[in-house]
């Protein structure tokens, strides 16, 4: 099993392990009405991978709405507060399909994984979901200073997993993400449409339909 020690998968969380993305998009929109404006569906999915003070900046921006930076504070700290409270109320079941199989294989099989994720509420969300224990490294949004598609969450998790870049596979379902995985000389699976991820090396629906076998042919490609 010597050649699959090299190999470190590295997860993003919302969207890849956990479905998350509709809280967000419901306290964003519940914050937007807020303001007297609404922004669509469409719109959301630019905010995927985007960290919290990008993300706000985003939809004021679609609203029209011009804030000091004070305001935008609280703005966030207001969003973040519905979101956790919702978050708060996860369980087991909003584990995504496939994810419990893959982190389960890997872990049997060795191999070191990381979380590489723009989420400061990770760990709440992990300890909901009961996912915690696969984890040999997190990296999350209270650690790094730059947001996707900057590399510095994935070049961090490698680190800690004291590994190198190219040995590292990344999971992801936002093209900020995919980006930050190439720009880190790392491999990547895109996880959902198509349509939303662009030159990713693989591409699934989601993580049912990865195996240990692709990861490891990926990886030696």
């Amino acid at each position: 099993m010597q050649h699959t020690q090299q190999i470190a998968c590295i997860f993003d969380l919302d969207g890849v392990l956990v479905d998350t993305a509709v809280y967000h998009y419901k306290a964003w929109k519940q914050l937007a009405n807020s303001l007297g404006f609404d922004f669509t569906q469409l719109q959301n999915e630019q905010l995927k991978g985007v960290n919290r003070m990008h993300s706000l900046e985003m939809i004021l921006d679609w609203g029209g709405m011009q804030k000091s930076a004070e305001e935008k504070e609280e703005l966030a700290s207001l969003k973040n507060s519905w979101y956790v409270a919702m978050i708060n109320k996860m369980t087991t079941d909003e584990v995504l399909p496939g994810s419990l199989t893959l982190l389960t294989e890997l872990k049997s099989s060795g191999i070191k994984i990381a979380l590489g994720s723009a989420s400061k509420n990770s760990s709440i969300i992990l300890q909901r979901t009961n996912l915690a224990h696969f984890f040999d490294a997190i990296m999350d949004g209270n650690s790094v200073t730059t947001s996707k598609p900057d590399p510095e969450v994935f070049l961090k998790a490698a680190e800690m997993l004291n590994t190198e870049p190219e040995n590292c596979v990344v999971f992801e379902d936002a093209q900020a993400g995919v980006m930050a995985a190439l720009a880190g000389n790392m491999k990547v699976i895109g996880i959902g449409d198509e349509e939303h991820l662009k030159e990713t090396h693989l591409i699934a629906k989601d993580l049912s339909e990865i195996t240990l076998g692709k990861i490891l042919a990926l990886r030696n490609n």
